[in-house]
């Protein structure tokens, strides 16, 4: 088995930051001997920890901190990687290349600068990689490895938590709060649909913006803003449909944890939904920025629980053949042994 160490400096939540530690975690649990570095995060040490993962913790701060470089070069001489795998723009920036295989792992289109130094890159979908090819890199160093959900079930919420009747249908968004995630269209869709309600579970600079779109559409009674949740498998559980209108959108993260907890996605056709879903059968697509179009899927979903039941069912099946944790957990092994080979 080779030795692997991982640096992660994202921020404090995302998609991609959650995946890296449900993936650290795994791949420990499988046997892979790991080294994981991280930026400094309470919370993300204390869910490797109790994933059995004792991580090293560094600033990643500016090009001005000293402290990270001198980190990163005494465990790449205490642990002797065979490979080094490092998430995103800033850790890629800090790490070297040294006597391992220097691979990078994007979960976007980032700008390919950061990544001249390495021997090989992972990709989340086939679009980016397809992108990153694009952009020179040699096909041999690129690799489309998939992610996978959080896959433990949760028991629903009681609606009575968040002022919400138990027979009105409830349609969840999960997420940062930017202009990217295009909440507002979300909002804009459930004005079309009385008697729905909507929980936006996240943070972020938009949220002031978005109360105020609240209040301009008149449908506070009908929306809760109920933070970042740790408890992701439980709100899906509670919810009736999830809801990804996305202006931008790489992959979808939301639309995997979905289809892992049996809850009907609808989403708008950003490059990563519409590689995700196969529109009728899996899930429901609508074009970018359409509330109305939005509006109309989620109603036809209100007013036909059977086809919600067979999107989610469809769903399913793509997770245990396609993103579930074991076949994501040896992709990545396998890759591992690959390029060190």
């Amino acid at each position: 088995m080779k030795r692997v160490m991982q640096v992660m400096a994202g921020a404090h939540h995302g998609g991609a930051e959650a995946f890296f530690t449900r993936l650290a975690v795994a791949l420990g649990a499988a046997g892979l001997e790991q080294s994981i570095v991280i930026r400094r995060d309470a919370q993300r040490a204390q869910l490797l920890r109790e994933g059995g993962i004792d991580p090293v913790e560094a600033p990643f701060r500016s090009f001005l901190d000293w402290r990270t470089p001198r980190v990163l070069k005494h465990e790449v001489r205490r642990f002797k990687p065979d490979v080094l795998l490092a998430w995103m723009n800033r850790a890629t920036d800090f790490c070297r290349p040294g006597r391992y295989v220097f691979a990078a792992r994007l979960g976007g289109y980032y700008d390919p600068k950061h990544y001249r130094r390495c021997d090989h890159l992972v990709a989340n979908t086939e679009d980016i990689r397809q992108w990153l090819i694009a952009q020179g890199f040699a096909p041999e160093r690129v690799h489309y490895l998939p992610n996978f959900a959080e896959g433990r079930p949760m028991r629903p919420l009681q609606r009575a938590t968040f002022e919400t009747p138990e027979d009105a249908p409830l349609l969840l968004c999960l997420g940062r709060m930017h202009p990217n995630k295009a909440f507002d269209v979300a909002l804009e869709a459930l004005a079309e649909l009385p008697g729905a309600y909507l929980w936006l579970a996240g943070d972020g600079p938009e949220r002031a913006g978005l109360g105020a779109k609240v209040a301009q559409l008149g449908i506070a009674d009908r929306v809760r803003f109920i933070g970042w949740r740790d408890d992701v498998p439980a709100l899906l559980a509670s919810a009736d449909m999830l809801v990804c209108p996305s202006r931008h959108e790489p992959l979808g993260n939301v639309i995997i944890e979905g289809w892992a907890h049996g809850c009907p996605v609808v989403a708008s056709s950003a490059a990563g939904p519409r590689w995700l879903i196969r529109h009728g059968l899996d899930g429901l697509l609508v074009p970018i920025d359409d509330a109305q179009a939005l509006a109309a899927a989620l109603r036809r979903l209100i007013e036909d629980r059977e086809l919600g039941r067979a999107l989610a069912a469809a769903g399913r099946a793509r997770i245990e053949s396609e993103f579930s944790e074991s076949v994501v957990v040896a992709r990545y092994l396998e890759f591992f042994e690959r390029v060190r080979r």
